[in-house]
Formats: structure tokens, C-alpha cells, sequence
């Protein structure tokens, strides 16, 4: 039982590769900060390369610092390097020098040529991690699936059961969770993960939602008070269960049904199995 706890905390911290370089908690400032001191990194660069040797295309190098902000810090940033960027290359290396004036017209085309450079690319890497980013977090999903459905299925009583469950939600979407057992749309028992406390308002969404056999979302009339979305979990015969999950309203998932149905679909047909099975045996010890 501890074990299988273990291996489900463990899933709820994100991959390394599928964060940005500054973690979640770095602020929006730090972000750009760093974009802008890359840009004028390099801006030091083809300033110093440009004064020892005539070397074509040296704009090239303003790209370097919005591909790896893209990468790193996210699409605003990575923006904000590539206008930088041909606000350098236009104040430092094109006549007359340290102006924003353009005498050739043709480096009025290769300022331009530069900034769309820029956000293409800064486009294609930001969509690129993102894309990353997603695909990491399926496969994580998919490895607290297989788990929860082997533990679960493995669990030799109600209350394991049940914190098993509630383990593999708060992996599955890093929020708090309660998972409630009821018996005639009452609730007889909770089990928690988080720092959010079930309050009365909760518990009578969690029995509105037992009684109509629908899911009651948090912040809807008539559950304005409630922070828990929650899903019954309705059994042939055993044990009902309601499970509720309290998303930032900032941060909700466009769609967390599928992947909690699922998770309802297993808890049930296991509860079912468990109502058998002390039918036949007894009560848990």
C-alpha cells in the first residue's frame, strides 16, 4: 500500500524536460529580463565580431537568443528578443551607426528580413516544446492509468481502494482531491490529497451531484460557493462513491472528463467487486 502511495506521488511532479528553464514559479519580469540580456549578449558579440572582420549575414546572430527563448522562456519573451534584436542590429551595425536611421534601403530589407526571421522561428521552437511538453504529459497520464488500474484492481479493501484512487487523481491533475463514499446519497467517509478542505458547501455539491448522477461543476449556480468539480461514481449494487477535484479557476483543463471517466469507470467496477466479495467473505477488517 505504501508503495504503490509512493510511486503515485512520484507522478505528480512534472518531468524536468517538459518545464521551462526557470520553473513555473519564475516571474513574467525574470522571464524577459533573461531575453534581454541574451539579446544584448549577442548584440556585444556582432558588435566585437563586426570591428575585426567583414563577415556576411553577422545578423544571423541576433536568431540565436530567440530560438533558445522560445525554448527556455516562452513566446512573449522570445518576441521580445526578436524585436530587440533588429532594434540592435539596425543601432549598432547598420549606417548611420547608432541611430535608427536606415540610409541603404537594402538594409531596411534586412532589418525587416531579420525581425520575421525572428518570429517564425521563435513560432516554430515555442510550438515545438509545446508540442513536447503535451506528449510528455499524455505519457505521464498514461503511466498513472496503467498504474491506478493494476493497484487498484490488486487493493484488498475499501479503504485502499479508495486512497489508491485518490493518489492517481491528484497525479493525474496536480490538484486537490477528495474522493467520498456514500450510502443513500450520504457521505460516510473522505479521503483527501491536498490542502483544500472540504467545506458544507462542498459536501452538498457532492450530494447534489450523487442524487442527479451528474457532474456539478465548482462556481455554478447553485454550487456558486463550492471549489470542487465533482463526478458521481454510481455501482450495480455496492458502494457509491463521489470524486471531486479542485481546479484553479485560472488553470482548469479544457477537458478533464475523459480522463476522469475513466477513473470512474475502474473505481466503480471495483467497488462493485468489493461489495461482492464482503457479501461473500465479510466486512474489511
Amino acid at each position: 500500500m505504501v508503495d504503490v502511495e509512493s510511486k503515485l506521488r512520484q507522478a505528480i511532479t512534472p518531468a524536468p524536460d517538459a518545464d521551462p528553464l526557470f520553473g513555473p514559479v519564475a516571474s513574467e519580469l525574470v522571464r524577459y529580463l533573461a531575453s534581454i540580456a541574451m539579446t544584448a549578449i549577442a548584440t556585444v558579440v556582432a558588435v566585437g565580431v563586426d570591428s575585426k572582420v567583414t563577415i556576411p549575414n553577422l545578423s544571423l546572430v541576433f536568431v540565436v537568443p530567440v530560438i533558445i527563448a522560445s525554448v527556455s522562456l516562452g513566446l512573449g519573451p522570445s518576441l521580445c528578443s526578436a524585436i530587440l534584436g533588429a532594434l540592435a542590429f539596425n543601432f549598432f551595425l547598420t549606417e548611420p551607426r547608432y541611430s535608427l536611421a536606415v540610409d541603404d534601403p537594402a538594409n531596411v530589407w534586412a532589418i525587416g528580413l531579420l525581425f520575421v526571421v525572428g518570429v517564425i522561428v521563435s513560432s516554430v521552437a515555442f510550438t515545438s516544446r509545446q508540442k513536447a511538453a503535451e506528449a510528455a504529459m499524455l505519457r505521464r497520464q498514461a503511466t498513472v492509468l496503467q498504474g491506478y488500474s493494476r493497484d487498484v484492481v490488486a487493493a484488498d479493501n475499501t479503504n485502499a481502494i479508495v486512497s489508491i484512487t485518490s493518489q492517481a487523481l491528484a497525479a493525474l491533475f496536480q490538484v486537490p482531491v477528495v474522493v467520498m463514499l456514500a450510502t443513500e446519497d450520504r457521505v460516510v467517509s473522505i479521503e483527501q490529497v491536498g490542502d483544500v478542505e472540504p467545506q458544507e458547501a462542498e459536501l452538498e455539491a457532492a450530494r447534489s451531484s450523487l442524487a442527479t448522477g451528474t457532474v456539478v461543476r465548482s462556481g455554478v449556480y447553485p454550487n456558486l460557493a463550492s471549489r470542487f468539480d465533482f463526478w458521481p461514481v454510481e455501482t450495480a449494487e455496492g458502494q457509491k462513491a463521489v470524486i471531486g477535484l479542485a481546479f484553479d479557476p485560472d488553470e482548469r483543463p479544457s477537458a478533464p472528463d475523459a480522463l476522469v471517466n475513466i477513473v470512474v469507470c475502474v473505481l466503480a467496477l471495483v467497488l462493485d467487486r468489493q461489495h461482492v466479495r464482503r457479501q461473500t467473505q465479510g466486512p474489511d477488517e
